[in-house]
């Protein structure tokens, strides 16, 4: 790959062989990534990047349409099949856009919207102060209980009745439990909102059959396409039939523009994987290796928020082992450790340093990695998060991170040979 790149632009091109060599050398624990297959690479850079494409099959703004309608159909139809939905758009290029689009199809400026905390696993998107859909929309926060650190249903349910919004919000970024979606639906309903789902984490899980599907619950349901979707960087929302209009009207021309094919079809590519055995067995994998590093981590002193998880994502609490979570992640990052520091429920440390950190168990599991190896990496963990200061330590420690995932390929040997 890169071929032409490599004479044209040296510069760039060693630029992408660095990051090459990092992520086949590195332990990436990051919950928001994956690996894509090199199907999805080679689709993202295919012929369909000349086109320039607006509307919907049938009816475009442009000439020259009838091979890219072909395919938007077929992206639909495999993301009907895979999900069970009555009605899909694919056209977002990403979870945060997908989630405008949501917003598009049913707000007004002013409308009022409830969502969970983003310090308690909800998403910069869902009405953070820091986003610009904070000053478009009222927003207002639900969160979890103080003692379990799940969902505060009851609470939740108490907000909607006082607030009266027009959608609830489910699903975040750091939430590591199942969601009890029929609830949040029967509350939106009792009060008249939409109900949308956030499943941008979870999409792999669910779309692999491993956790329940929150689409027979939801008016809207939205996602990225990357995470444990292992797709390209893109987006998509699924809906009920009775708001088909809505939504389309509310991604074209209501949030975006033209469209981008080539992710499209590096869309459609990844939903027909989705459906084969090799990747229901890794989504299996998943929240087998999260559930053990969850076990093992304790073991080790760290204190797991809610005592576990239910999906990809561990997060911990590093207060035990009396560590900050930006040194925490900085240190395991020098050992070829990747995750990334995160505000704990209630956390008394700004998000700048936070009292925890996020981690993810999917590109682990796509490279091989089961839980002797799970083991092992917490215990790495724990020596790093001991003596994140020596650097003799250090230096063994990456050592041993390296030795250990040298044994599990990032790509089949000479994928990237010219």
């Amino acid at each position: 790959m890169l071929k032409h790149t490599r004479s044209s632009d040296r510069a760039l091109y060693d630029i992408c062989a660095e990051e090459l060599e990092r992520q086949e050398h590195n332990i990436e624990m990051i919950a928001s990534e994956s690996t894509v297959p090199i199907e999805v690479m080679e689709l993202s850079g295919c012929i369909f990047t000349n086109k320039t494409l607006e509307g919907y099959p049938g009816n475009r703004f442009q000439a020259g349409s009838h091979i890219a309608d072909k395919l938007e159909i077929l992206l639909n139809e495999r993301a009907k099949a895979v999900y069970g939905a009555e009605h899909v758009n694919l056209q977002p290029y990403s979870g945060s856009t997908a989630n405008y689009s949501v917003y598009a199809a049913i707000l007004k400026p002013g409308d009022r919207v409830l969502s969970m905390r983003l310090d308690q696993g909800g998403h910069l998107t869902h009405g953070s102060p820091a986003n610009f859909l904070s000053k478009v929309y009222q927003f207002e926060s639900y969160g979890v209980h103080p003692e379990t650190e799940v969902i505060d249903y009851d609470a939740l349910e108490r907000k909607a009745r006082e607030f009266q919004p027009k959608c609830i919000i489910s699903g975040g970024s750091s939430y590591p439990r199942l969601i009890d979606y029929k609830r949040i639906y029967d509350i939106a309903q009792s009060v008249g909102a939409y109900h949308m789902v956030d499943m941008a984490h979870i999409a792999g899980l669910v779309g692999a059959g491993v956790i329940p599907s929150p689409v027979p619950y939801a008016d809207f349901v939205s996602s990225s396409t990357t995470k444990t979707f292992c797709g390209p960087r893109s987006g998509m929302v699924l809906c009920k039939a009775e708001h088909a209009k809505k939504l389309d009207k509310g991604v074209f021309p209501g949030a975006l523009g033209s469209m981008h094919l080539t992710t499209m079809a590096a869309k459609a590519w990844s939903l027909k994987y989705m459906q084969s055995e090799a990747f229901r067995t890794i989504m299996a994998q998943v929240l087998v290796n999260a559930r053990t590093l969850a076990e093992a981590l304790a073991k080790h002193g760290f204190r797991i928020v809610s005592g576990g998880t239910d999906n990809h994502i561990v997060m911990a609490d590093l207060r035990p082992k009396n560590i900050s979570g930006t040194v925490f992640q900085n240190a395991l990052d020098s050992v070829g450790i990747t995750v990334n520091k995160n505000q704990i429920p209630n956390d008394p440390a700004s998000p700048f340093v936070t009292s925890g950190v996020r981690i993810g168990l999917t590109s682990t599991s796509q490279r091989g990695l089961k839980e002797p190896e799970i083991r092992r990496i917490a215990r790495i963990m724990s020596d790093v998060a001991d003596s994140p200061d020596d650097a003799a330590v250090l230096d063994k420690l990456r050592s041993e991170a390296r030795e250990l995932i040298a044994a599990f390929p990032l790509y089949p040997p000479h994928t990237f040979d010219d």
